[in-house]
């Protein structure tokens, strides 16, 4: 071998040797974390008896030749009640209190008989279900012991998007198992879930994962584990945790009560779109656009107005409309809160008396109403008059038109649907309610082309903002 070929191998045994150390000090260790937090998480196991009716068999004393063969085939008394085995389910939990407090998932222990928590020294707790918070999924429990190992806690407000975290639960009850990732986005909102901004990560989550701890490397539990996106029923590498400061809360009212209060102020909100911002002559597509405002409502009495874009509330800003749910709900029922919004190009300052919230109602639907001689307008909707029976029902007020058929591709694409009511059209921040087909038509026709408009549509006793540009051509 040459001289220069020895250099350039022993230059390049040399960088290997240098850089390599350089890549194992830059990367986590996850056994210390491991080792010291291992402990405080637990193992949960719940049982639910399905008990049937009896069975179609005669009752029989055990001294007739018949009673064998039912007892043989039959593995029942004849005629007792038919218990079938017990219906299990696993799941994960960690100890927040040395005296035995336990947070895990709602879901995890929801219909339980029996709740049965395993620590890793191998000791088995019943638990007592001290309360369940369905609407943020997180549950408390209580098990007789004391000097436990507990978890810290830490600040996920501190987590950034790509922080390394690490997950320990018990997937398919494979128990203390652990997996790692980062941390792929915070404030995520899921569908139906209003209070919780979750956090997202790659973490490898699976069936019995839920209700586990997420740590930061500073062996912090910044989350529990609760959700995952898949469409197989395994982990996909879209895992959703619950941010530990909303489960304490929640877990301090349990303890306290049994029962979570969240606070109301009764109206029906919508995400602020750049199309929408536009319409309402607002600079950034920022806030909660109020779609509707209960009747006799907190946010009613406070002035709120359908329309009004949500900005601030009790002194937090509302970036976007999924905010507004969990500030409302943090806030405790009676407070008066501070109110910012923007109406008709100000903004205004109104103060409202925060109310409990109740259980959700039911909703009814607008029916469709057809008629042949429709023709579409430049939204690319065909609309009519609404019949004398939705007139009576009263949620159409005295004005509206309905949607009869949708003529255009971006009528078809947009969020209306056949049977909407249109209540009033919004432009460059100036609302005109509708009053029949005639006068609704000729607004749209002194559009421009290709101009974008919001339109407010009511759908069953839904009000919405919905924007929709006019045909190019």
């Amino acid at each position: 071998m040459s001289l220069l070929a020895w250099r350039s191998f022993i230059g390049f045994v040399l960088c290997l040797l240098l850089v390599r150390p350089i890549l194992a000090k830059d990367l986590p260790d996850f056994a210390d974390l491991a080792d010291r937090q291992g402990a405080a998480v637990v193992n949960i196991s719940t049982t639910q008896a399905v008990r049937q009716g009896r069975q179609n068999v005669p009752s029989l004393e055990e001294d007739d030749p018949m009673f064998d063969l039912f007892r043989r085939f039959i593995p029942h008394h004849p005629g007792a009640p038919r218990v079938e085995p017990d219906s299990r389910s696993l799941g994960s939990g960690f100890i927040v209190s040395t005296d035995g407090y336990v947070l895990t998932n709602a879901h995890v222990i929801e219909g339980a008989d029996e709740i049965i928590v395993k620590l890793t020294d191998k000791r088995e707790f019943r638990a007592r279900l001290m309360g369940a918070d369905p609407r943020t999924d997180v549950a408390l429990l209580k098990i007789d012991a004391i000097g436990l190992p507990k978890v810290t806690l830490g600040d996920p407000g501190k987590l950034r998007v790509g922080d390394w975290v690490v997950a320990i639960g018990s997937p398919f009850g494979f128990e203390n198992s652990v997996t790692a990732g980062i941390v792929s986005a915070k404030g995520r909102s899921l569908p139906q879930e209003n209070f919780v901004p979750f956090i997202q990560t790659d973490v490898a989550i699976n069936p019995g994962n839920s209700g586990g701890p997420l740590f930061n490397l500073k062996g912090e539990v910044v989350g529990i584990n609760s959700q995952i996106y898949s469409r197989t029923g395994g982990f996909m590498g879209l895992s959703f945790a619950i941010p530990v400061d909303v489960a304490m809360d929640v877990q301090s009212q349990l303890r306290a009560s049994g029962r979570v209060q969240r606070g109301r102020i009764g109206v029906v909100i919508q995400e602020v779109s750049r199309e929408l911002a536009d319409s309402f002559n607002l600079g950034k597509a920022v806030g909660a656009l109020v779609s509707s405002v209960e009747k006799g409502s907190p946010a009613d009495k406070a002035g709120i107005e359908q329309g009004d874009i949500i900005l601030r509330f009790d002194g937090r800003v509302v970036g976007v409309s999924g905010d507004l749910p969990r500030i409302v709900g943090s806030t405790r029922p009676g407070s008066k809160a501070p109110v910012q919004v923007w109406r008709r190009g100000v903004v205004r300052d109104l103060a409202v008396v925060v109310a409990e919230l109740p259980e959700d109602k039911a909703r009814k639907v607008v029916a469709k109403v057809s008629r042949p001689d429709s023709a579409p307008n430049k939204l690319g909707l065909a609309v009519v008059e609404p019949t004398a029976e939705l007139r009576r029902d009263g949620r159409l007020g005295a004005g509206g038109v309905v949607v009869d058929a949708l003529r255009s591709a971006s009528a078809r694409a947009s969020e209306i649907q056949s049977g909407d009511a249109i209540l009033a059209l919004v432009n460059k921040g100036v609302r005109t309610d509708i009053r029949s087909v005639d006068q609704f038509n000729r607004l749209v026709g002194a559009l421009d082309l290709g101009q974008t408009v919001t339109l407010l549509v009511l759908r069953g006793d839904v009000q919405t903002f919905v924007p929709l540009r006019t045909l190019e051509r």
